[in-house]
């Protein structure tokens, strides 16, 4: 059971941004403006820190959530999209004049049991 995952649109955009910058990490902050959207780093310009909770890995590249952001999020299931046009981000994909986006669902009864069993 998985609490990510992502279209092959997306995964096209990711394949093209590890040839060109190697070992990615996906991070989403829950920050004003677009802070809010999945943005993708190399991998070493993203710092990681007890406050950022592993979701899963989606095309070879891991997905973390800030967890005041998780906490508003952790009862749904999310997929990673791509769309047309520009974010105001550092995200690696902005001058391919696309960005990442989320599309969500609520998680099922038997998806909350088990990927929340405190709540």
């Amino acid at each position: 059971m998985e609490r990510i995952a992502i279209t092959e649109k997306a995964t096209e955009i990711v394949k093209q941004l590890q040839a060109k910058h190697g070992d990615l990490i996906f991070h989403q902050s829950g920050g004003c403006c677009d802070g809010s959207a999945p943005m993708i780093f190399e991998k070493d310009d993203m710092y990681l820190d007890e406050s950022d909770i592993f979701l899963g890995e989606i095309a070879d590249v891991p997905f973390y959530m800030n967890q005041d952001q998780f906490e508003y999020w952790k009862h749904t299931h999310l997929t990673v999209d791509i769309t047309q046009g520009r974010g105001a981000s550092f995200s690696l994909e902005i001058p391919l004049g696309v960005r990442f986006i989320i599309h969500s669902r609520l998680l099922t009864e038997e998806e909350n049991a088990l990927l929340n069993p405190s709540a």
